[in-house]
């Protein structure tokens, strides 16, 4: 099913203001709370949904990438990209500092995020950036690519945790698991409380005793990784995709980072891309172009049949209708504009000579007024 909207999923306009977004967010995420509709997997979807959205229109990078190329300038790459594969746990760590650091804080709801799990840091993952090489054909259709690539991934012996195995680790003795401290100082203004993180743990909670001797207590290690792209139909040099959490895996089982994919295209050797149509340079000869004829022009895909009409003048723009590239955003496809230029030769026998000066008072080859005009307004509009 196509992703909705973003800008409709948090229901403010794309003029909207970063505080806009974020008030807008903080009413979706209390209405589809599972805490208030529990067994609603429907709300689950809609509070997962508000917080993919929420993540792309919060950045302002990511949300230049979304107004320029759509869902496929931040995940298009990703057939489960956004939220899909998070945890409720993992968005209302990230997300729950609009709430005032607890999640629960807004609404007494204790589900996830509340309570003692409402200041635990989460480590998050670095991002990685890898380079695609596409050529026209690839973007005219989309493609599948396999890459591979070295970066961190999950310690498979601990599984992310650190420890050497369950019993090497410990929750923490001063935050008691919860990853902040609490102070109440007497103002004068009455009692104000503070919470910072615990510098005991870190803000993660708990104490490894013991570290795993494969990662030595990181959760991680470098390794290989192949990862399948799928990009988009359409796709423009220096368009970015990205692809949720497949960067770096983060310390002690935290978020993901994301991969993002740059978009290179290889060039053509005959064709040049403008936007969504294609652009090829016919050269004709001065028979051709007088006679007309049937010629092959090279398309994204094969070779198509162009009829000349008999007395073509150089400059001459033939439009071959949806044989250029589709738009990225599903708006259509371009076209394949053929330019037609005539060669002079450079150089002549002497019996091409003597058929050229037979040739050369004859009305048919004299320029034609409106000729003159249309070059001389060609000419002009160069300069204005």
């Amino acid at each position: 099913m196509a992703k909705r909207d973003y800008y409709e999923v948090l229901g403010v306009e794309k003029t909207a203001s970063a505080e806009e977004i974020k008030k807008a967010y903080r009413k979706k995420a209390i209405q589809f709370h599972p805490d208030k509709n529990p067994g609603d997997k429907q709300a689950e979807e809609n509070f997962k949904e508000a917080a993919e959205a929420y993540d792309v229109l919060s950045d302002p990078q990511k949300r230049q990438r979304y107004d320029q190329f759509g869902h496929a300038g931040v995940g298009g790459a990703s057939q489960g990209g956004g939220f899909g594969g998070m945890s409720m746990d993992d968005i209302f760590s990230q997300f729950g500092d609009i709430f005032g650091g607890h999640f629960g804080g807004f609404g007494g709801f204790s589900g996830f995020g509340g309570g003692s799990r409402g200041g635990r840091r989460v480590n998050r993952g670095s991002d990685l950036r890898v380079k695609v090489k596409l050529n026209l054909k690839e973007i005219a259709t989309g493609v599948e690519k396999k890459i591979k690539v070295k970066k961190y991934v999950t310690c498979s012996k601990c599984h992310g945790s650190g420890a050497e195995d369950d019993h090497s680790s410990k929750t923490c003795e001063t935050c008691h698991g919860s990853g902040v401290v609490t102070r109440v100082a007497n103002t004068i203004l009455g009692q104000m409380q503070t919470q910072t993180t615990c510098p005991t743990c870190g803000g993660e909670g708990k104490i490894i005793t013991k570290k795993c001797s494969e990662c030595n207590g990181e959760g991680i290690v470098r390794d290989d990784e192949v990862i399948t792209i799928n990009i988009p139909a359409g796709v423009a040099e220096g368009m970015q995709l990205s692809m949720s959490g497949k960067g770096n895996a983060a310390r002690h089982g935290g978020i993901n980072g994301d991969l993002l994919i740059l978009i290179e295209e290889e060039p053509h050797p005959e064709l040049i891309r403008d936007e969504n149509d294609i652009l090829y340079n016919l050269l004709l000869s001065v028979p051709q172009a007088a006679l007309g004829g049937t010629v092959e022009v090279p398309t994204i895909d094969g070779k198509a049949k162009v009829k000349i009409e008999p007395g073509t003048q150089p400059g001459k723009v033939l439009r071959l209708r949806n044989k250029g590239l589709p738009s990225v955003n599903s708006y259509g496809t371009g076209d394949l504009l053929v330019n037609v230029s005539v060669y002079i030769p450079e150089t002549l026998s002497a019996s091409e000579k003597e058929i050229m000066n037979g040739l050369e008072n004859s009305p048919n080859f004299q320029p034609k007024k409106s000729v003159k005009e249309k070059i001389f307004d060609k000419f002009r509009h160069m300069f204005d």
